[in-house]
């Protein structure tokens, strides 16, 4: 199942947070250690730190509906 965080900060001191929204859902594509690898505002996957986001915890269905919309998004 996917895995997606809500943006809570973008105070990352030395890491640009420029392509955050707080508020805003990003899907997981993996982890790095303390890092998540996300899709952000720019399209590109980046590392940002995972103190930053916060779990969202969706049904099965919820997860699969929001991935293939954010993918639609992105195409």
């Amino acid at each position: 199942m996917a895995r997606f965080v809500v943006c809570a900060s973008k105070d990352f001191g030395d890491v640009s947070g420029d392509d955050l929204t707080v508020g805003r859902i990003y899907e997981v594509l993996g982890t790095e250690r303390e890092w998540l690898r996300i899709v952000d505002d720019s399209g590109e996957d980046f590392l940002y730190p995972a103190a930053s986001f916060e779990d969202v915890s969706l049904t099965e269905d919820a997860a699969k509906r929001l991935h293939d919309a954010l993918h639609r998004q992105a195409a």
